[in-house]
């Protein structure tokens, strides 16, 4: 987020690591942490809602083809907007709070929630909702490509619940998965960003994503569409690899024990195996 959004005439960071270097000089290691309150309430919902509607799509659609994979994944990005917005608004303001300051002299958020209530005072729902838009030209493809990677690479890798490498099968795969549903829709989320961030100095820049896009190439040029993306893809794979095979595993064990007679894990291939 420090990288898509800083001032192109007065950059504070010349990339990734000296981004990282910065923050923990200037603002100590929690500055690291500064907006996790808002992934800590979110995500258990967001993951629940994705694998579930991804599954009960796959189910609906009736056959597991790719193009099948894709369209329930897609549904699932979708749908997790709606949760997914909000969160990742908090998230932005958050971590722009007190940029290169070790104590905050002017605390506008005390954390995520008091910002997303200060928000809703302010601007009401559409407030709230900032970025819904661009958050759901992002997140729709984004999860097709990454349930259907998933898809292929398990296939491809011949994952077996008694393959003995199976754990770091799943991990790869889920790693991969999460590589390649970034890539596909990164320059999406760039603007994300700047939207949502916008307005943050009491400043307003854009007036919607077309806007927001065509003065992001004209002062930066493309390059400003892979702002950040090191360190997305740095966090993309151990993220999405644990995600991945600890939902597998977890569903493959309860069905094993029959706890889950009726229930097809969604992001595990079906294969004639046990798996």
């Amino acid at each position: 987020v420090r990288l898509q959004v800083q001032n192109v005439e007065k950059p504070l960071y010349r990339g990734t690591f000296h981004c990282f270097q910065s923050i923990i000089k200037q603002e100590s290691a929690f500055g690291l942490y500064k907006g996790i309150g808002s992934p800590m309430m979110g995500l258990t919902f967001i993951n629940a809602l994705v694998f579930g509607v991804q599954g009960n799509t796959l189910r609906a659609l009736g056959k597991d083809t790719p193009l099948n994979q894709f369209l329930a994944g897609s549904a699932a990005g979708a749908i997790q907007c709606v949760i997914c917005c909000p969160m990742e608004l908090a998230k932005t303001r958050m971590q722009l709070q007190g940029t290169g300051e070790y104590k905050l002299k002017t605390k506008n958020y005390k954390n995520s929630l008091d910002c997303l209530i200060k928000i809703y005072q302010k601007e009401g729902l559409r407030g709230i909702n900032r970025g819904m838009v661009s958050t759901f030209i992002r997140e729709t493809p984004s999860f097709g490509f990454y349930f259907l990677t998933y898809d292929c690479m398990t296939r491809y890798l011949g994952c077996e619940a008694e393959d003995s490498y199976v754990i770091p099968k799943l991990l790869f795969s889920g790693g991969v998965s999460g590589i390649v549903s970034w890539l596909s829709t990164y320059p999406m989320d760039v603007i994300k960003s700047r939207l949502q961030a916008d307005g943050v100095g009491g400043v307003t820049q854009y007036s919607g994503i077309l806007d927001c896009v065509r003065k992001s190439y004209h002062e930066e040029g493309w390059r400003v569409f892979t702002r950040g993306l090191t360190s997305t893809l740095l966090r993309a794979f151990p993220v999405n690899a644990a995600t991945f095979a600890t939902v597998t595993v977890f569903l493959m064990y309860m069905k094993a024990e029959d706890n889950l007679p009726e229930c097809e894990p969604a992001p595990v291939i079906r294969q004639p195996s046990s798996l």
